[in-house]
This record gives C-alpha cells, structure tokens and sequence, in this order.
C-alpha cells in the first residue's frame, strides 16, 4: 500500500484510537450490566468496534494500546447516571467521528461500512434505553425544580430579612423537610390517579429526595459560613451548578435540548430570587425586624 499523507493518517489513527477505546468501554459495560440481553448486545457492539479497529490498523500498521484513563472515566460515569447516559454520551462522540471519516474515504472508500456500522449501533442502542430512573426522570424534575425554585428565593428573602447565617440555615431547612414530604406526598398521589407504569411509592421516593437532597445542597453555606451575603452567592451559584448539571444529564439521556431548557430553569429561579429579595428588604422595614 502507498505511503499515506500525514493529515490522513493522523485522521486515522485517531479513529483507531477510538474505536480501541470503545472495544473496551463497552466490554466493561456488558460486565456490571445485570440484563443479560443488553450485556450480549453491548458485547457484540464491542466485537464490531474491535473489527473497526483491525480495519484501521490495516491501514497504519500500528498497534495501539488503550487509554485507560477515558476507558476507566466512561465506566465510572456509566455507574454513576446509568448506561442510557453514557450510551448516548458515546454516540455524541461516534456523530462526530463520522464527520472526520470524510477524508479516510479517499484513500479507504471500506469506510462506508463502518459507518453503516455506527448508525446500526444507534439504533441497537435505542433498544438498551429502559432504565428506572429515566422512567421517574419526571418525579425527579418535579422534586428537583420545586426545591430551587421556592428554597432558593425563599433564602433569598430569609437572607435580607433576617441577616444571621445559622438562623437563615434552619429555618430554610425546616422549611426544606416540610416541603420535601409535601412534594412526596403530592406525587404519590399524582402517580397513583395516572395511568402510567409509575409506582406511587417510588414516584414520591424520587421526588422527596430530590426535593430534600437540593434543600441540602442550597443549605449548607449558611452552616458553613458566617457572612449571609457570602452564604447567598454561594446558594446562588450552587442553584445555577444544579440547573446546569441536572439540564444536562436530562438532554443528553432524552436527547433533548440543553440550551433552551437550562435558560428556562435558570431564569425562573433567578427571577423568583429577585422577586424574593424585594420582599426580604420590604419586610425588613415594614416589621423592623432585628435579629
């Protein structure tokens, strides 16, 4: 075979890189997979990225070794948000390999296979997506988005009218827990007049943790610090953290849009914050509230 440009075989060797890679991401995913159908389909996804690679490697005449960082990072991740998480993470990853596959093409037109390959990938994967927690994903934006909205303002004005970072803590805690099993408690009950597959009790699980491990999270500062208005940026910040995070492991499980949806979140919460922060200094003056 001719010598290759160097553009083009660093193209490839990046591809085969890849493709070794995920032969390994994947393999590790069958192992701790408890349905034995998925594991088997994740076997032979990783059978094929293998075949991928010997196709590359034909070309190079390298033998590579795994990145067992990113290998170990996709695991990890795997076992953290679940295995419809990372599958679509690694098809985000594959749509982009393909659009470097364009100049391969010219000197190694069998790439059309491969790619024919991913896209079957795709659609195999689709069929892996039926974890509990996407299932509950609704219960968990229920508990989730309530508690930034109404915590987040609600120590916002706690903050400005009360001014003592301890006190703020526990009345926003107090609050927080009452709030959590309301939120339960609603959903239980939601769960239980719909007709849809949720369990009642892990529909109002899934929402009262959410609601109370946020109460948390947004807490913390004011047991941590003592200056209330170094306390509120960091509830603010954390509000925006667990947006961000939260949008973003949604859109990519679901295959939603990010953008339009953290701004929504974002803006409610920030605007409910403004809105609470007038009434904090309102009641302030009006009450002559000194603590």
């Amino acid at each position: 075979m001719e010598k290759l440009p160097s553009e083009i075989k660093d193209k490839i060797i990046k591809s085969q890189q890849g493709e070794l890679n995920e032969y390994h991401i994947y393999r590790n995913l069958a192992k701790f997979n408890k349905n034995q159908e998925h594991s088997k389909i994740l076997l032979h996804i990783a059978d094929e990225e293998m075949s991928h690679y010997n196709f590359f490697k034909s070309l190079t005449g390298q033998e590579l070794i795994p990145n067992r960082f990113r290998v170990s990072f996709y695991t990890i991740l795997a076992r953290l948000f679940g295995l419809n998480f990372i599958l679509k993470l690694m098809e985000k990853g594959e749509d982009l390999a393909q659009k470097s596959y364009d100049g391969i093409r010219k000197v190694a037109p069998a790439i059309d296979g491969i790619i024919q390959d991913e896209n079957r990938h795709e659609r195999e994967l689709i069929t892996l997506i039926k974890e509990e927690r996407l299932k509950y994903v609704s219960s968990i934006v229920l508990g989730l988005n309530d508690a930034l909205v109404e915590i987040s303002g609600a120590l916002v004005g706690f903050s400005l009218a009360l001014q003592k970072s301890q006190i703020v803590g526990i009345v926003g805690l107090i609050t927080g827990i009452a709030g959590s099993l309301s939120m339960g408690s609603s959903s239980y009950l939601s769960a239980k007049e719909e007709s849809s597959e949720k369990i009642p009790i892990k529909s109002a699980l899934y929402t009262g943790i959410a609601y109370l491990g946020t109460i948390i999270l947004l807490v913390l500062p004011y047991f941590l610090l003592q200056h209330i208005f170094l306390c509120l940026i960091f509830t603010i910040f954390t509000a925006l953290f667990l947006i961000f995070f939260f949008n973003y492991y949604v859109s990519v499980a679901k295959g939603l849009k990010f953008k339009d949806r953290f701004l929504e979140m974002a803006g409610i919460s920030l605007a409910v914050a403004v809105i609470n922060f007038l009434i904090g200094i309102i009641m302030r003056k009006v009450f002559g509230i000194e603590v």
